[in-house]
């Protein structure tokens, strides 16, 4: 691969190398340029949760070094298997790179899976490649937005169906840290959307900054909005806690108020990294036991329930409302902000690792000049 970071100043956590990008693809491979990707904290979350859930093996690099993976759209360059031509694009998950080599395994009009040795025992929902020209979800005005917000939003669907489909595990509160960050903003959407059609009393309710509430009530889609420092306004009523910070201290603040009326805690994301990284507390805070909630679970499960083209009917139809929600200026409208570029890439990796990112921008990278 080619193009890549090779230095991120000070910062050490995680960068990429530049390597080789493969002269020819042998048979039965391809060679894709990578046109643009969306960066947020949630590939943030990939970094902090690379070795635990294998994120660094998709894309190997030298000893020490990482390649960051990212979702966004590449363009076939060379093709040598049969039914892939050169110039087609796919919708997917890639290295933060500008260029990589796969080996296209089960194709069909929707797509591909890659099948390169080292990905076979990964988790298949990240070997998926989606045809531009067959995804129902896709279009070329919305390109941007789709980059940065299907990988993200796809958490969101699939955390609010598992409450639903638990019945919310019989909470009378959603409490939602992290509250200005995309992802639980698409959850509070489709929360507080659910609620509206199917009636309910379950009160959505946001976490955030001070500096970021005004952004959040902006949005429109909580119930409620609270700061980090007013916990004890939280209400008194059985809840269930979906965790997108990572912040061990701010958790157990929320369990303490809790108490036993926590009926469920799940982690999602890791928005606050320097929180997580300090943390050494191994003492259990009262309630329910938070834990880690892995989005392909319950995708699997509504894919054999549903069946995969139903599973994605449903989502595209609910992108497609939150797409026209998140674009709505009257809630604070995001906004895309493209670069490109090495530098670029590097300066917004530093800026989104140490919070300088604003609420409403949404960043869509390229590696290309």
């Amino acid at each position: 691969m080619r193009g890549s970071i090779s230095s991120c100043g000070a910062t050490t956590l995680a960068c990429t190398r530049a390597g080789p990008l493969h002269g020819r693809a042998n048979v039965g491979q391809v060679v894709l340029r990578i046109d643009r990707f969306g960066f947020t904290a949630n590939n943030i979350t990939y970094v902090t949760l690379g070795e635990r859930f294998s994120y660094w093996s998709f894309f190997p690099a030298a000893s020490g070094w990482g390649r960051i993976p990212v979702w966004g759209f590449a363009t076939i360059l060379e093709s040598t298997c049969e039914s892939i031509e050169t110039g087609e694009r796919f919708f997917g998950y890639y290295p933060m790179s500008s260029h990589v080599l796969m080996e296209p395994t089960r194709v069909t009009p929707a797509g591909y899976v890659d099948g390169i040795g080292h990905r076979r025992e990964l988790p298949p929902l990240y070997n998926h490649y989606i045809r531009t020209t067959m995804d129902s979800t896709y279009a070329e005005a919305t390109e941007p937005e789709h980059a940065l917000l299907r990988p993200l939003f796809i958490t969101s669907y699939v955390v609010d169906d598992w409450l639903w489909d638990n019945a919310l595990f019989g909470a009378r509160a959603v409490v939602v840290s992290s509250a200005s960050s995309k992802t639980a903003y698409g959850l509070a959407f489709l929360l507080t959307e659910r609620k509206r059609c199917v009636g309910g009393a379950c009160e959505v309710i946001g976490q955030t900054s001070r500096k970021n509430r005004p952004f959040v009530e902006r949005l429109g889609a909580y119930d409620r909005v609270v700061t980090y420092e007013d916990v004890a306004s939280l209400p008194d009523t059985p809840a269930v806690l979906v965790d997108l910070t990572g912040d061990a201290e701010l958790v157990r603040t929320v369990h303490r108020h809790f108490g036993e009326r926590l009926l469920r805690s799940i982690s999602v994301g890791f928005s606050h990294r320097e929180a997580v990284e300090r943390d050494e507390s191994e003492t259990d805070p009262p309630g329910a036991r938070s834990e880690l909630f892995f989005a392909p679970t319950q995708i699997r499960k509504r894919s054999l329930e549903w069946g995969a083209a139903e599973f994605q009917r449903r989502f595209g139809s609910a992108q497609h409302r939150f797409l026209a929600a998140a674009r709505d200026p009257q809630r604070g409208g995001l906004r895309i902000v493209e670069a490109r570029g090495p530098e670029a890439v590097a300066r917004t990796y530093v800026d989104t690792l140490d919070g300088r990112v604003a609420p409403d921008q949404g960043h869509v990278l390229s590696l290309h000049a």
